[in-house]
């Protein structure tokens, strides 16, 4: 076994969760409110939660830097249901804009930032991202990304490790959902997800191969480590993860939203997917083939909800769009036992006849250009 008592380390840590908890990561543009470019305010943010204006509380464990000074995180508490952690996403996202009232900055929401000179943004300085921007020298740099992370609470590690496997079938049609990255470096990239191709220069970081245990992974973490290919597992940037620090299954695949009622829906649909498999113990034929499902997974980075993949489960040919109506099908006994199966439903629906927020993008910046299109993402956020 690799490392009994990392194990039994990583076991206390899941046996300690509360099953089919959630937990929501979100990354946000720290924006000048006139031109909405990059400010690097983290810092003036990080000292301002200590005591927020909204209540007082302190709220030092509630946000945390990212690499770069023009990017902060907020991370909510652990919810038993996915409104009550929508609503502390709101009122996390609430305390960043009466911070910014002070300190002259909005957050903007978008997987990538449409137009920000990468060679200008300057990194956080500790010792986590000091290894990071030494590991990726000047890719550091063009990860001017922002996502939603979602966390789903298991309470045994070889669950993590199944439900990750079978996991794997749905990436492409969350990301497709999520898509909202259409603009980088200050060009239409034609991709609705430029982010997942950005993100994509980190190593480590697409969709991880068919495992058969806890103990492997810990076996493949410590190997990685071992060589200073790691400093830490949180390095595996997998599309979707088992968290050994906190006892999640980890999705990683989404564009930030800047719909907090869109952010619900993918919040319901991954704890839904994590219920429905686990619950039932779908864990059989999660073998996929692993071009396959980088092949999907590019077909979402490309086209959103438009286009074709091929379902990993029976190697045929499918429109996005039904990939994603069949995964809602998949979790609908779920979704229904959790209470969100007409919301959800009824956030799909708009989204397969009107578009991703990616299509929105294009859409104002067809009509007001470049400058429209800031305004827009610094002045519509969701609170």
């Amino acid at each position: 076994m690799a490392g009994k008592s990392n194990y039994i380390d990583v076991l206390e840590i899941f046996s300690s969760n509360s099953l089919y908890s959630i937990g929501i990561e979100e990354e946000y543009m720290i924006c000048c409110p006139n031109s909405g470019d990059l400010l690097d305010k983290a810092n003036h943010i990080m000292s301002q939660v200590t005591s927020n204006p909204l209540d007082g509380k302190d709220l030092t464990s509630r946000f945390s830097y990212e690499l770069l000074l023009s990017e902060i995180e907020s991370n909510t508490k652990v919810c038993s249901t996915s409104t009550d952690a929508i609503e502390n996403l709101r009122y996390l996202r609430n305390v960043l804009k009466l911070i910014g009232n002070k300190e002259n900055y909005k957050i903007g929401i978008s997987g990538t930032h449409p137009f920000a000179n990468t060679e200008k943004q300057n990194f956080v300085d500790n010792e986590s991202y000091n290894w990071v921007k030494n590991q990726l020298q000047y890719y550091a740099s063009q990860n001017v990304t922002f996502s939603t992370h979602i966390h789903v609470g298991l309470k045994c590690p070889e669950d993590a490790i199944k439900v990750t496997n079978s996991l794997r079938r749905w990436i492409a049609p969350l990301l497709a959902l999520s898509s909202n990255s259409p603009f980088f470096n200050n060009k239409n990239t034609g991709m609705k997800s430029a982010r997942t191709f950005q993100f994509g220069i980190f190593p480590r970081t697409n969709i991880p191969y068919y495992m058969h245990s806890m103990d492997d992974y810990l076996k493949l973490l410590e190997l990685l480590k071992t060589n200073s290919s790691i400093d830490k597992p949180r390095h595996i940037w997998w599309k979707v993860r088992p968290h050994v620090d906190l006892g999640t299954v980890e999705f990683r695949m989404c564009d930030v939203q800047r719909s907090l009622n869109r952010t619900h829906m993918l919040v319901s649909i991954a704890q839904a997917l994590v219920h429905t498999i686990h619950s039932k113990e779908l864990f059989n034929d999660s073998n996929y083939n692993h071009d396959v499902l980088d092949d999907g997974l590019w077909n979402a980075s490309k086209n959103g909800i438009y286009g074709n993949l091929i379902d990993p489960l029976s190697n045929k040919v499918i429109s996005m769009k039904n990939m994603i109506k069949e995964m809602i099908n998949f979790c609908s006994d779920s979704l229904r036992y959790f209470g969100n199966y007409d919301s959800v439903k009824k956030m799909v629906h708009l989204i397969l006849d009107e578009g991703t927020e990616a299509d929105m993008q294009i859409k104002i910046f067809n009509e007001k250009g470049m400058e429209g299109l800031v305004e827009y993402l610094i002045n519509t956020v969701d609170y």
